[in-house]
């Protein structure tokens, strides 16, 4: 009797999961199909295949589920170590830029953001499962480079945040502008221009 439970609770959390992956992968096709406003939890349920108050058990609101189906593909961002900052920059710069090309994420971030602009509960959910989980980039990037010697080590932890916020904040808002405002190609060119500006300043940005 004993084996028997514990067989129906491990072959039932993977349910739950793959019923949560389902969830959040319907959530992008249907936001692409149908646009935020059409967008409806309904729509979702039906797509993934689970009853809409499986929906409503995990996401309060469409406003929570699609920020959640977007982070989890900023959640694919790697920073592989490849010898230099320089490197390390323009390679995850690269895989940003290729993210936002794709249909889902270029719908879903878009149209939450302008959502949020009058929405505090979800500029803050945004925050909380986008960019603060994202600054793990930064943290990662900085802390590599100060053992390779190429950065200074920084004692003062407020100083060291500070900086690590000003640093994702000029990477990200080039790119998202870059990809979603201006339209243009965050291409190899682009990205060491922006990664010499980032290292050298204004004189080595221009003899790219």
């Amino acid at each position: 009797m004993c084996s028997r439970t514990r067989s129906r609770t491990r072959t039932g959390r993977p349910r739950s999961a793959e019923a949560g992956t389902a969830i959040l992968e319907a959530t992008r096709a249907v936001l692409v199909e149908l646009g935020w406003s059409k967008l409806t939890m309904g729509d979702v349920a039906t797509r993934a295949g689970v009853a809409k108050t499986t929906l409503y058990r995990r996401w309060a609101n469409k406003n929570e589920l699609v920020v959640d189906a977007v982070a989890v593909l900023f959640d694919e961002l790697e920073l592989p170590d490849l010898g230099s900052l320089q490197a390390d920059i323009e390679n995850v710069v690269l895989q940003f830029g290729a993210l936002l090309e794709r249909p889902e994420t270029k719908t879903a971030l878009m149209a939450v953001v302008a959502e949020s602009t009058r929405d505090e509960p979800l500029r803050e959910r945004i925050r909380a499962s986008i960019v603060d989980r994202q600054k793990r980039l930064v943290l990662e990037g900085r802390q590599r480079a100060q053992d390779r010697g190429e950065l200074p080590q920084k004692r003062d932890p407020e100083t060291v945040a500070a900086i690590d916020d000003l640093i994702f904040d000029v990477v990200a808002g080039a790119v998202v502008h870059r990809a979603l405002v201006s339209a243009e190609p965050v291409d190899e060119a682009w990205v060491r221009r922006l990664t010499a500006l980032l290292l050298g300043g204004l004189t080595a940005a221009a003899e790219q």
